[in-house]
C-alpha cells in the first residue's frame, strides 16, 4: 500500500498530475482546490495517496492529497456518505476544502444552510452527508482553523446575515463579512454589524 508519492511535478490539470518518482510518472487524480495549490512544474511535489480499484476490478485509480487532514476527510466521505464513491467524494471534497474546520462544525451542529451557502451543496445532499457524518466527523484531526466562528447559533449574526441578503447580497458572501466583522468586535448590535459588513462586500 503506497502511503504518499514524493517526486518532480511533470504535468498538471485541475483534475490531474502527473508526478515523476524514481524515473517513473504516475497519473493521480487531485481536486480543482489542491491543482490550484500546487507548484510549478518541474519543483518537487509530495502527495498523500490512496488507492483505489474499481467495482468490478481492473484499473487502480490513484487519488492525492496535500495533507493527511484532506486524505482523512475523503475516506470519511467515501466510505461513510450512501451511494459516495471515489470521484463523488473528490467533488465533495473539492466543496469542502474551502474550510475543512467550518464544514465539521456545520455537520457537528446539523447546519443545512451553511452547508448549502458557503460549501455549495444542494439541500438533499447536505442532509446526507450531515446523517452520515454527525457522529463520526468529530474523530477526524483537522488541523485549520474556522473562518465563520460563532455564526451558528448567534443571533445577531443571523439576524445582521439575514438583512444583508434581503439587500442582495449571496448568503455565502454575508456570512464571511460578518464572521470578519464580529471577529473583530463581537459586541456590536445588528445594525452596526450590518453597516461594518458592507464595507467589505
Amino acid at each position: 500500500m503506497i502511503d504518499y508519492f514524493n517526486g518532480t511535478l511533470s504535468s498538471k490539470t485541475q483534475n490531474s498530475v502527473i508526478i515523476e518518482v524514481s524515473g517513473i510518472g504516475y497519473n493521480v487524480n487531485v481536486t480543482i482546490a489542491t491543482s490550484e495549490k500546487l507548484p510549478r512544474e518541474g519543483q518537487e511535489l509530495k502527495l498523500y495517496i490512496v488507492e483505489s480499484t474499481g467495482m468490478y476490478g481492473g484499473l487502480i485509480s490513484h487519488y492525492g492529497f496535500l495533507s493527511k487532514d484532506e486524505r482523512e476527510m475523503f475516506l470519511l466521505i467515501k466510505d461513510e456518505v450512501p451511494s459516495t464513491g471515489a470521484k463523488k467524494a473528490m467533488e465533495y471534497l473539492d466543496k469542502i476544502s474551502k474550510s475543512f474546520a467550518d464544514f465539521r462544525n456545520a455537520v457537528v451542529s446539523r447546519d443545512i444552510s451553511m452547508l448549502c451557502s458557503v460549501f455549495g451543496f444542494t439541500k438533499k445532499t447536505a442532509e446526507k452527508i450531515t446523517a452520515a457524518l454527525k457522529d463520526k466527523i468529530t474523530g477526524i484531526v483537522i488541523t485549520d482553523v474556522q473562518k465563520w466562528i460563532g455564526i451558528t447559533g448567534d443571533t445577531n449574526m443571523s439576524e445582521a446575515i439575514a438583512g444583508l441578503v434581503a439587500l442582495g447580497y449571496k448568503e455565502s458572501q454575508a456570512r464571511v463579512a460578518v464572521a470578519k466583522i464580529v471577529n473583530d468586535n463581537d459586541k456590536l448590535p445588528v445594525e452596526e454589524i450590518i453597516k461594518a459588513s458592507l464595507k467589505y462586500l
